[in-house]
């Protein structure tokens, strides 16, 4: 089913960009600027089974986009000089920000020295598990199980079910499945449970994933003395916050916090929600990320900045570059905000 919808979605960005209607659209749904969202900045894996790769944008892409934003004359600039114009009301030229969330070591590897070719700043969201070697990424470890199991048990309502893996599809199939399971699971408790009996069953070693893959404390700490990078959180655990209580909720965000600013000894302004989306952060997360004294915190919800959000700061919407979309005919649908405004119903603002 994702492949025909990744189809439908590429032909609908190409009916849009070859029909022209991007120009027409940008001063209603261009905004005075965007968020850009990232996660892992690397070279294309010669793996065929990558249900992740949403998650990943080439160096090569991400330097396309950066110079096309600078060639439409607009600022790319930090999220402190973002919330100083939206403050101030200073909109006398759009914007740009980029963000990488997780905290991934390919961002220091692939992502800075792109930015620096065009000396443009980068806010990184942490995860301070991850940073601590502790953390679980489960739809890495989600992915390892896969690609390497010709079948996999999981346990539905007491009996096991076996599903097979021994495909490319199949993979893919399971992966879809076992994703949306693992989302909908009632806790956080519950997914790892269930994941770590799902890596014990096939030998992958989950507890390695966020070493392997995520930036340390000392590396963190060397990558935020460039000028070019801010740190940001991104909770503790990278659990969905919504289903947190609501003192849970707050620990995780504001502890979050002080252990980035303990290590780092630089000040956290900024949040990104894990997953982000609705029914991963909502008005109840607002408002705890202002009592947690964050500046502004950003969400996964599709969507241009607009004068508006001026009283929306903790609910920021942003603009995925996205793996699957890494095409030069997607930029100007991104940068005028056609794309995000045929997303939302051609709605142009709407509070998250």
């Amino acid at each position: 089913m994702k492949p025909f919808r990744h189809q439908m979605i590429r032909a609908g960005l190409g009916a849009l960009y070859f029909s022209g209607a991007h120009y027409a659209l940008q001063p209603i749904f261009g905004g005075v600027g965007a968020i850009f969202m990232l996660h892992h900045v690397r070279p294309l894996s010669g793996n065929p089974f990558r249900p992740n790769h949403h998650l990943e944008v080439t160096p090569e892409f991400l330097r396309e986009t950066l110079a096309h934003v600078r060639a439409r004359g607009i600022d790319i600039i930090t999220l402190d000089e973002m919330h100083q114009r939206l403050t101030e009301r200073n909109f006398g030229r759009r914007f740009a920000c980029f963000t990488c969330d997780d905290g991934y070591r390919d961002n220091r590897d692939f992502a800075l020295p792109v930015m620096r070719e065009f000396e443009a700043p980068l806010t990184v969201y942490a995860t301070s598990d991850f940073a601590a070697g502790r953390g679980r990424l489960w739809w890495v470890a989600l992915e390892m199980v896969l690609a390497s199991a010709d079948r996999v048990e999981v346990e539905r309502d007491g009996a096991i079910q076996i599903l097979d893996t021994s495909t490319l599809q199949g993979k893919a199939t399971a992966f879809c499945d076992l994703q949306t399971r693992m989302r909908t699971l009632p806790t956080e408790a519950d997914v790892r449970r269930e994941m770590t009996a799902l890596c014990g069953r096939h030998g992958i070693d989950e507890a390695a994933i966020s070493r392997d893959l995520c930036l340390s404390w000392d590396e963190l700490r060397a990558f935020a003395a460039d000028p070019l990078v801010t740190i940001g959180a991104h909770s503790v655990s990278h659990c969905n916050l919504a289903k947190q209580s609501e003192a849970g909720a707050a620990e995780e965000m504001a502890s979050s916090r002080a252990r980035i600013e303990a290590e780092l000894q630089r000040p956290v302004r900024h949040l990104a929600y894990p997953y982000g989306d609705g029914d991963a952060a909502g008005p109840r997360e607002y408002e705890l990320a202002q009592a947690a004294g964050y500046t502004t915190a950003v969400t996964t919800r599709k969507g241009m900045i607009f004068p508006d959000h001026a009283g929306h700061l903790m609910a920021l919407p942003r603009v995925s570059l996205n793996g699957h979309y890494q095409n030069k005919h997607v930029l100007p649908l991104l940068t005028s905000g056609a794309a995000t405004a045929m997303w939302n119903g051609f709605r142009r603002f709407a509070a998250a």
